[in-house]
């Protein structure tokens, strides 16, 4: 008998018509087969426990291998350090998503530092079902709360579909923090801090805070992150056919070598906002985002010919062009871009209207300290209200946190 018909079958002898708070079982319906779980997981666990809260188990797989759609899964507090990346390939549903989160809000770190590729070599390759300290092919998870660290990427997704993925931390990992490929739709990413992520194996060359590449799927969107000190771009959205929405997002300090990499080659972009080898279409929309200090460009076509749009955002301090839509048929409306190497350059297919470009003169802020927007987030994952790079004019033109 399954752990969970013989949790089941207990409930139901009780007559217990939902599940007590701490209990493995949480009534989902009058069928006991059909009963929504919360199983428990502790460092301190053991694996051939019940997984409840007085009893939990050991390892986050054997939570997601017991998990069936609809369950939570409640990471408690401390350092989980696999052997091999934790493998999320089932599907929920719409009404019933798993969920892995922490319990009340308690810190749960994945750490990959013991997982194969960590790092690979320069110039390996790393198999794809090994790729990720958190690796996700299933549709409909729900990822809350977690931070994951030292990986094979952090999280990567592959043909993945109807995720959300809230208040995470992607830091120090040997790849991309956060990276979505193939045929992917629908994905959520709220509130995602990613920082520090490196690629020994490529020379700084591809490890961003957050990749969404290489596929096409509709309705993927990204608000509120913050991708820094990333060796490749802060995000990116290399050969990705289908539109990304990026909103109220920042990206700072990206490609600069901060880890003595030999031959390095990061290519040092707030947003990356497609571009490919066959010169790739596709429809990117940013609003409402800043990029400054990265080593070269704040938001950049990179080679995309699509219709991009460019709305409300602000460059400052990039060593290279703060908006650079010189390939593409984009439209920008209403963007601010001071202090860059070069402030703008624009295709004779791309314009626009109310930049700060269009509207000339001299542009000053009320502040150029970024430590509210950049410090600890609001309780419910926002980042912070600040007045960083708000005009001191006060036209509206670039961001607004």
């Amino acid at each position: 008998m399954r752990l969970r018909a013989l949790i089941a079958s207990v409930a139901l002898l009780a007559g217990a018509a939902a599940a007590l708070p701490g209990t493995a079982a949480a009534a989902a319906g009058d069928d006991p087969g059909v009963q929504a779980t919360a199983l428990y997981v502790s460092p301190s666990g053991n694996d051939s426990n019940a997984g409840t809260l007085a009893a939990p188990l050991r390892t986050v797989q054997r939570a997601v291998d017991l998990a069936v759609a609809g369950d939570t899964i409640y990471l408690r507090a401390g350092t989980y350090a696999p052997s091999t990346n934790i493998q999320l390939n089932k599907n929920g549903t719409a009404s019933q998503p798993f969920t892995l989160t922490t319990y009340n809000g308690e810190r749960a770190v994945i750490d990959g530092e013991n997982m194969p590729h960590t790092p690979a070599p320069v110039d390996g390759s790393i198999p794809r079902p090994e790729r990720g300290a958190v690796h996700i092919e299933g549709d409909y998870w729900r990822l809350i709360g977690l931070e994951i660290i030292n990986g094979p990427y952090g999280i990567f997704g592959l043909d993945t579909n109807n995720n959300l993925f809230e208040r995470l931390v992607t830091r120090n990992n040997y790849e991309s923090g956060l990276h979505i490929q193939g045929a992917s739709s629908n994905n959520q990413i709220v509130n995602l801090d990613s920082y520090g992520n490196r690629d020994p194996r490529n020379n700084g060359e591809s490890a961003d805070g957050l990749a969404i590449k290489e596929g096409s799927g509709s309705g993927n969107v990204v608000r509120g992150a913050r991708l820094w000190n990333n060796s490749d771009d802060g995000f990116d959205a290399w050969e990705f056919l289908s539109p990304i929405t990026i909103e109220s997002s920042l990206a700072w300090g990206n490609g600069f070598n901060r880890w003595n990499l030999p031959d390095y080659t990061g290519d040092g972009n707030g947003f990356k906002l497609g571009g490919g080898d066959e010169d790739l279409p596709a429809a990117h929309v940013t609003r409402n985002s800043i990029a400054w200090d990265n080593a070269v460009g704040g938001f950049i076509d990179n080679g995309n010919p699509g219709r991009l749009v460019i709305e409300r955002s602000t460059a400052w301090r990039n060593g290279g062009t703060g908006f650079n839509f010189s390939r593409s048929s984009s439209t920008l409306t209403a963007n601010l871009a001071v202090s860059n190497g070069t402030n703008v350059s624009l295709g004779s297919n791309s314009g626009g209207s109310g930049n700060s470009w269009n509207l000339g003169g001299s542009w000053s802020f009320v502040s150029t300290d970024p430590a509210t927007i950049t410090g600890p987030r609001q309780s419910n994952g926002a980042i912070p209200s600040s007045t960083f790079l708000r005009p001191s004019n006060g036209a509206s033109v670039g961001a607004r946190f």
